[in-house]
């Protein structure tokens, strides 16, 4: 029988379609009216306006601070553009600066093999991996930089994400959940902070680099909880201080708990070939059960990675979300990373040189008066000055005398312990750094005779503001 005799006799010709098609519209108008008068006995949700950013109170504290330091007259320090690649030097503004505000360690950012890695990869892959790794984006310089990263680690394997923040994130909260507990050093990084939030363990904190103030948590909670773990950094990155690893894995061993080492500002830095905080203190690296490190300090690029076990290894690609569920990490930055980690391992005469600089600094800031805190002259030497508004101003004054160098302020540290950062390079040269100590030594002497500070401020000026710290209080 034909198409057309089989929908006839199905009832379906011309005139039972169209039967059919009205009988369908009319049970949908149906339906719509039966919904409609459904809806119309249901309780009116009241009115919402959309509330405009510009009433958030955390808007209004930025508008507090801006209007500020116009009335103060400190210009901001912050979003500082650089005009050409940073490394020991910069050129802000079109002026050549002594830099200690980047974090290339090693100087591989501007080396002609990164550089060349980087281009043949654009040539050959493009810029962007274009899809998670899971689907499509894997690139064969993905395995690759993470081959080497597990080998300067002595590890059976590692993974990269396409941010360092991302790296705590995802694999703290993949790893940890509502029956568990994280302890971590009060300061840790705030990227850390947030996977401990997602995950929905428990938090608590020990005092900075105290181990017996952390044996004391975990003698009252270890047995509470289905999993445990301790988060501390290599090097620290607002202070400069390294972790008691030795004292720590006695505790792991006793106690049972997970390890893990935030490497972002130890790996180049630490131990006699710059491999890390494992080669500083001479312990197997397999002791540890979790190295984290972003690619954006001694590697020269962006991204971060985990290094460990095969089977950690093998969880965090199958169930973490910002590795399963974002696009790969850049086949440019993942080659540039990969050439830098080569380059610390071919030439250890880079850290050699870090850590001799590094040693230099810490040694003249000291004999200059100038506080360094806990520093033990590696990668990181802060400067503190205690008031946030002197630190800004420092900050100003040394940019007008060719150092750039940020600071640090409330929030990120208690009032009364504001800073600069001094990002030690291998770069730097004796003369660079001997001027920028005598000429913050200088600078920071005439701030505190002129009491320049928060305890300073112009009352009058001060109360221009009282209009909006009232809003900001009030919102």
């Amino acid at each position: 029988m034909s198409e057309n005799g089989d929908n006839e006799a199905a009832g379906l010709g011309p005139d039972g379609k169209r039967g059919l098609l009205d009988k369908l519209r009319q049970t949908s108008e149906a339906s719509g009216r039966n919904r409609a008068a459904r809806l119309s006995r249901l309780p009116q949700a009241p009115t919402r306006q959309v509330q405009s950013f510009e009433e958030l109170p955390e808007y209004q504290r930025v508008n507090v601070q801006r209007a500020a330091g116009e009335m103060i007259g400190v210009a901001n320090p912050f979003y500082r553009s650089h005009d050409r690649a940073a490394g020991a030097t910069t050129v802000v503004a079109g002026h050549e600066l002594i830099n200690f505000a980047s974090y290339d360690y090693l100087a591989t950012n501007t080396d002609p093999r990164t550089l060349e890695a980087a281009k043949a990869t654009v040539d050959r892959y493009g810029i962007s991996a274009s899809a998670s790794r899971l689907v499509a984006g894997e690139r064969p310089v993905h395995t690759e930089l993470e081959m080497e990263l597990a080998s300067v680690y002595g590890v059976d394997a590692a993974v990269t994400f396409v941010s360092g923040y991302l790296t705590n994130v995802a694999s703290i909260s993949c790893l940890m959940g509502p029956q568990d507990l994280v302890i971590h050093d009060e300061f840790i990084h705030n990227s850390a902070l947030a996977g401990i939030k997602q995950s929905g363990a428990t938090r608590r904190l020990f005092r900075h680099n105290d181990v017996e103030n952390l044996e004391s948590v975990l003698r009252t909670l270890s047995t509470e909880f289905r999993r445990i773990m301790v988060i501390v950094e290599g090097v620290y990155s607002m202070d400069g201080d390294i972790a008691n690893l030795p004292a720590l894995l006695e505790l792991r061993n006793r106690y049972g708990f997970w390890l893990m080492v935030d490497e972002a500002h130890a790996l180049g830095v630490l131990g006699a070939t710059g491999r890390g905080t494992f080669e500083h203190y001479g312990i197997d690296p397999k002791e540890v059960d979790i190295w984290m490190g972003t690619l954006s300090k001694t590697t020269s690029s962006c991204g971060g990675y985990i290094a460990g076990s095969q089977a950690l290894i093998d969880i965090l690609k199958a169930e973490a979300g910002g590795f399963v569920y974002s696009v790969g990490l850049a086949p440019v930055l993942a080659a540039a990373a990969r050439c830098s980690l080569q380059i610390l391992r071919s030439e250890p005469e880079r850290t050699e040189k870090l850590h001799r600089n590094g040693a230099l600094f810490l040694e003249c800031a000291r004999a200059a008066g100038l506080d360094t805190g806990l520093s033990l002259g590696f990668s990181v030497v802060p400067v503190i000055v205690g008031d946030s508004l002197r630190a800004v101003q420092l900050s100003n004054e040394l940019l007008e005398q060719g150092i750039n160098v940020l600071p640090i302020i409330h929030p990120a540290v208690p009032e009364g312990m504001a800073r600069l950062r001094f990002f030690i390079t291998c770069d730097h040269t004796e003369e660079q750094i001997r001027r920028s100590v005598a000429v913050t030594a200088e600078r920071l002497k005439d701030l505190q005779e002129r009491n320049f500070g928060l305890a300073s401020l112009d009352m009058d000026k001060v109360m221009q503001l009282a209009p909006l710290i009232q809003a900001a209080g009030k919102s």
